[in-house]
């Protein structure tokens, strides 16, 4: 089986697109998913998937740094409402980490501190929680590994959606944070990508798909879906010199290890 660590489902927040989704990416073996929020809209559709196929799907909800911007969103009493329904949803055994959030200097570079402010209050809740965190992180590599190394064994989770060097995937393995590769790894620029995917330790090793975005070769251009996972399972497999059974068994062993499901 397959498992897909990133699911976005904010455009498809009832039954009648989470559902097909779901079932086309069983048909490809693509059995468990990790449904990730990072802000109220996405939060929601995250915990609807969960409670719609609660066998396949668990949600990781959180505030990302988009919404650091935004006061009326990550404000005291927005993080407040945030923590309260994060504890109902863990009550009812839907959430299985806490996420995606991290730093983007690319696109909000003007937003840093408070970025940094609230990748960091979530980084805190990890570690009270002992949910695992999913980490985004584009141009701002010093500022997550300074903050990432802060934790050091008190908090686990993953880069998601690696876009990184291999000596930066060795730095954030080191601290135990796991590597999860998206469609950018196939992807025809992506040699020094390739060559980080190379190097992750097995035990470290996650994929996702980061869906509706970033369509794996040879599926570019198309709304992307769990059930295209296998195309980036067979490019890691051809890059770490093994077979897409063993990259299909070892990453979905180290993704249940770190979710806690499925059990």
């Amino acid at each position: 089986m397959f498992f897909d660590t990133h699911v976005h489902f904010e455009d498809r927040s009832d039954e009648h697109g989470i559902g097909p989704v779901v079932r086309r990416a069983s048909d490809a073996r693509v059995t468990a998913m990790l449904a990730v929020g990072g802000s109220p809209e996405g939060n929601a559709a995250a915990v609807a998937a969960s409670g719609m196929f609660p066998r396949n799907v668990r949600a990781a909800l959180g505030l990302d740094r988009h919404t650091a911007a935004d006061e009326a969103v990550s404000g005291v009493r927005a993080w407040d409402g945030f923590l309260s329904a994060l504890d109902a949803h863990r009550a009812a055994g839907r959430v299985a980490a806490i996420g995606e959030t991290g730093l983007d200097y690319h696109y909000e570079p003007g937003t840093a501190e408070r970025q940094k402010e609230l990748f960091l209050r979530h980084l805190n809740l990890a570690a009270d929680t002992g949910l695992p965190v999913i980490v985004h992180c584009r141009e701002a590599e010093e500022d997550v590994y300074t903050l990432l190394s802060r934790f050091g064994g008190r908090v686990r989770g993953v880069v998601h959606s690696f876009t990184g060097s291999a000596e930066f995937a060795l730095r954030v393995t080191a601290v135990g944070f796991m590597i999860g590769f998206s469609g950018i790894v196939t992807f025809r620029n992506a040699d020094p990508l390739r060559r980080a995917a190379a190097v992750v330790p097995d035990g470290m090793l996650l994929i996702e798909t980061d869906s509706p975005y970033l369509a794996p070769v040879p599926l570019r251009g198309r709304r992307n879906e769990p059930a295209f996972l296998p195309n980036i399972a067979d490019t890691l497999a051809e890059v770490r010199g093994t077979t897409l059974e063993r990259i299909a068994d070892l990453t979905a062993k180290n993704a249940a290890g770190l979710f806690g499901f499925p059990g």
